[in-house]
């Protein structure tokens, strides 16, 4: 009898033993939606280089349940998505994550709990949901004034423009403050790619900084860490960098053939309308200052030669010009670390960047305090 007992006890704690080696091996999301309708799918996607990978798919159970188990090599992004419904996980083998949400909720919503790295995602979340919130009802209100005036829409926009851009402001201000407050997080990661690189340049590349050895094994991350690297040396007071690129009439031109001068190197494209409005307020600049040691570089993303010098004719751009013709994967615009179009640099006569993406009057209120 002692012996079957020790047998039992033994088959038991083989049975442990495999149990906690199987969930090392793998992370299980188990979770519940409101709304969801039984037999509908419902998907678990990974991130690579920010684009969703397949890894999963089930379907809502009578009551919203689903479960997915999977395994990830290191603690990893994974994000869950039903019809247009998405959310963001953050997992690694050993976790059992739970999560909750109702599918009719505008705001994306959602509780998370069951590993360190799911309490900080439930800790940004309720940051952002008191924004969201706030925002989704503004949007409401938006939409309920122009379905009873729609003639009226601009002058609606206008008057809630400014209460919208209050909690928008808010909302990238709170997120900002938990990127910083949770450096050795992989949410504080997540929340800082929420905000608007334009807009959040120099913030990033501080907070790249300060990450820079806590998350090796993380491929998003060392993407990141690259890219800011990059940005890094083109900020205001870093030395321009020096490239050599064909004009217009495929004479090769140098940065330093400016030197001694402010240039302005305007990065932009036939294609852009963005940039074709912006590009009175640039001709005005120039034939304002020219005269005052001031003069433009356009650096055109254009594929098309012939479409390149037509938006030049067309729209008066008597400044020295030149492109590598590939679009983004131009070198030059690769070097200036370029994802988005107008961006613009203004370049010191000893070489130095002074001055990025000023448009408008900002960039007539910088010309008229230097150029003197």
């Amino acid at each position: 009898m002692r012996s079957m007992i020790k047998r039992i006890s033994y088959i038991l704690l083989l049975c442990v033993a495999f149990a906690a080696c199987k969930e090392k091996n793998n992370f299980v999301i188990e979770g519940q939606f409101k709304n969801a309708a039984a037999g509908s799918k419902v998907y678990l996607f990974g991130i690579q280089k920010d684009n969703a990978l397949p890894l999963d798919s089930t379907v809502f159970s009578e009551k919203g349940d689903f479960k997915f188990t999977h395994s990830a090599p290191a603690v990893d992004f994974f994000r869950i998505s039903s019809g247009n419904n998405e959310y963001m996980i953050i997992a690694k083998n050993g976790d059992q994550i739970k999560i909750t949400a109702d599918m009719a909720d505008k705001t994306l919503a959602y509780n998370i709990s069951g590993a360190m790295e799911a309490d900080k995602l439930e800790e940004l979340n309720k940051v952002k949901n008191q924004y969201m919130v706030k925002i989704s009802e503004i949007q409401k209100q938006f939409d309920e004034a122009v379905t009873a005036q729609p003639d009226q829409r601009d002058a609606i926009m206008e008057q809630m423009r400014p209460a919208y851009t209050q909690e928008i402001a808010g909302l990238n201000k709170a997120v900002l403050k938990f990127a910083q407050d949770n450096t050795t997080s992989l949410a504080g990661f997540y929340a800082v790619n929420l905000l608007n690189p334009a807009e959040f340049e120099k913030e990033l590349v501080d907070y790249s900084d300060k990450i820079k050895s806590n998350f090796n094994e993380n491929k998003a991350v060392t993407e990141f860490l690259v890219k800011m690297a990059k940005l890094k040396s083109v900020q205001i007071g870093q030395p321009a960098p020096e490239f050599t690129i064909n004009s217009v009439d495929g004479k090769p031109i140098k940065l330093s053939d400016f030197k001694g001068k402010y240039v302005m190197l305007d990065f932009w494209a036939s294609w852009c309308m963005p940039c074709r409005q912006e590009n009175p307020n640039v001709v005005k600049a120039y034939n304002t200052y020219k005269d005052k040691n001031f003069t433009l570089l356009g650096i055109s993303l254009d594929k098309d030669a012939t479409a390149w010098k037509s938006a030049i004719a067309a729209d008066k751009l008597t400044w020295a010009h030149a492109s590598d013709l590939k679009d983004f994967d131009s070198p030059t615009a690769m070097l200036y670390a370029i994802e988005a179009i107008p961006s613009s640099f203004i370049v010191d006569p000893a070489g130095k960047i002074v001055a990025k993406n000023l448009r408008g009057e900002e960039l007539e209120a910088f010309l008229s305090k230097t150029l003197r």
